[in-house]
């Protein structure tokens, strides 16, 4: 063999060994709020690059930042900001985590159909989720006691209504954690007296939801329309976290969340998109 000809298919080797790299199998792993989402779209993109493998699970956002953390996932999915302390843990691994808006979302705050009470304030639902009030009829409702359900600790959804529902203050210690979001559809949708909070995609005719207001004047329930207006309060981004090592890996699939076709998927799916 001519050592030109050597010299071509050993750049060609290392062309191809470049592009599979770049499509290697990926890893999705975290928040349940963000999951539908993350499923969809990586669905259409293994459609439209049938040489890429993507796997993706669940768990909450502190599963799927601690994966990160740990290097058993590419990509971490979250419904809160990382905390100060996995940035610490990040940071003395001498790793960069880098942080994309994928979306936003409402977070519904759900009750049982039955249930006469139409709306909340913030402080209400501050004193509901912290055991101060415990029966419908303080609230304008029937005479029932409050059964309040809750996500994990591990989940970004519990983290965020903590901070802007509960002002940082603690639950009530007789909440009762539920490990994924269909399992607080379900327990709200069979208990009349029950009380809950699941991302705008996940409501269903199952469960009824409630109007907030931050400022005890303005009431708006969750939708499409009064989160992308701002009217309804309880809003949040959605994350994906990703090593900035592993760059080139995850950007085609990040580059296709965020085109047109990936956020219409995200809106179609009952999410905000960002753009």
């Amino acid at each position: 063999m001519k050592p030109t000809n050597a010299r071509f298919i050993l750049a060609a080797c290392l062309v191809l060994a470049a592009v599979c790299q770049d499509m290697a199998a990926q890893r999705i792993k975290g928040s349940d709020t963000v999951l539908p989402i993350a499923q969809e779209t990586a669905e259409r993109f293994l459609t439209l690059n049938p040489s890429a493998s993507v796997t993706v699970t669940g768990g909450g956002s502190g599963v799927g930042i601690s994966a990160l953390l740990d290097n058993t996932t590419d990509i971490a999915m979250a419904s809160r900001g990382i905390k100060f302390s996995e940035k610490m843990k990040a940071k003395a691994a001498g790793e960069e985590l880098v942080e994309v808006t994928i979306a936003y979302d409402a977070l519904a705050v759900i009750a049982h159909p039955s249930n006469p009470v139409r709306q909340l304030t913030r402080q209400q639902l501050e004193d509901i989720f912290r055991g101060k009030i415990t029966n419908w009829k303080e609230v304008g409702g029937e005479d029932r006691k409050i059964v309040v359900y809750s996500r994990e600790t591990s989940s970004g959804t519990y983290e965020f209504f903590k901070e802007s529902v509960l002002k940082n203050k603690n639950y009530m210690s007789g909440s009762l954690s539920m490990p994924a979001t269909g399992a607080i559809i379900q327990s709200v949708s069979q208990t009349k007296g029950a009380i809950g909070y699941v991302g705008l995609a996940y409501v269903s005719p199952r469960i009824k939801t409630l109007a907030v207001s931050y400022d005890n004047i303005h009431f708006a329930t969750p939708s499409m329309e009064s989160a992308y207006n701002k009217t309804y309060p309880v809003v949040r981004p959605l994350y994906y976290y990703y090593n900035k090592k592993n760059e080139k890996l995850v950007r085609p699939l990040l580059d296709f969340m965020l085109s047109d076709e990936g956020q219409e998927i995200i809106k179609k799916g009952g999410y905000i998109p960002v753009k």
